[in-house]
Formats: C-alpha cells, structure tokens, sequence
C-alpha cells in the first residue's frame, strides 16, 4: 500500500508491503532518500481500535480517529495531527487540480500511473479545459486538462510510459494573448 503523508509540514512517502512473517515500511521524507524497515508480525497487535507492535526494541500503541485525509493519532502520550493522501485521495487531490499539480509551468502526476493517450504536440497553444493527456491510474482512465491557457514547451513523457507520483508530464508556458 503506498501513500503520502504531511505531519507537522513535513512531507513523506509511505510504501507497506505485508509479507508472510512481518510487514515491509519504507518511509521517504522530502528531499532524503527512502529508509526501510521490517515489523515481525509476531510483534504486531490490534484490539478494538488500536494497534500495538515493538519496533526497534520500543512498545507502541496507536489510536487513529479521522476521515478523508484528516487524521489524529494518539501514541507515545501525545497526539498529532496527520494528512493521509492515499492513491485515491492523490488522485482527487490532481484532479481538483486539473492536473496541474505543480505549478503554472508544468503538468506533474499526482500518483503513479501509465500514460495511455497524448493529444497535444510541442509549440501547440491549448485552451484552459481542453485535454491535454490521459492517464491511467487506480485501474480508471483520467483526462488532464489544461487548467488555463497554454503553449506546449515540451513532452517529457511517452504513450505507454509508466510515471511515477511527482513526475514531469508536460512543460508548458502562458499562450500569448
């Protein structure tokens, strides 16, 4: 299961595999590089609506209450307050976007996903709302749009490509008026 992360303004990546006898967690904050981590599932517990697991020789209990991508956890004494992107919210929170997420010069992936269809070229001038590619993420086809007027710069990607969250898609800049 991979998801993002916000805690305290700081941003991370999250990446859970579950195997057979412990659970893999591998956490990237922004900028670092990922740290990886095994939980021996025979050091993992849940009752009612918590969890209990040793890590590196420490007890933790976890209480989580929230929704969407609000969340409060309460461990070690303390509470702190955690947005959860998970793929379906990092897509919404792209779409919301027009996909645009990254700025006025570029077209970013919101998650991971396969490029499936690219209807513009370079140098075309597009207009705000019209589509500008389709991506395919979380098993369902997604237009990008074009979230105002554009001149397409260059193509970073390819019909087929797989992309990564955070990916450069598309460069673009302002259309001349």
């Amino acid at each position: 299961m991979y998801f993002e992360a916000e805690l305290k303004g700081k941003k991370y990546k999250v990446d859970v595999t579950e195997g057979r006898h412990n659970w893999k967690v591998s956490l990237q904050l922004e900028g670092t590089d990922w740290k990886h981590y095994d939980i021996s599932k025979s050091d993992f517990k849940t009752a009612e609506e918590y969890i209990s697991f040793l890590f590196e020789g420490k007890s933790y209990l976890i209480d989580v209450l929230g929704q969407d991508t609000e969340y409060t956890v309460f461990t070690r004494n303390s509470f702190r307050n955690i947005k959860i992107f998970n793929d379906e919210m990092l897509l919404h929170e792209s779409l919301k976007k027009g996909g645009a997420a990254g700025g006025d010069t570029q077209l970013k992936s919101g998650m991971p996903g396969k490029i499936i269809q690219i209807f513009v070229k370079v140098g075309d001038e597009v207009k705000a709302g019209k589509p500008l590619l389709i991506m395919e993420a979380m098993k369902m086809e997604n237009e990008m749009r074009a979230a105002v007027d554009v001149k397409i710069k260059e193509i970073c990607v390819n019909q087929g490509d797989s992309v990564e969250s955070g990916a450069v898609l598309i460069k673009f800049e302002s259309a001349k008026k």
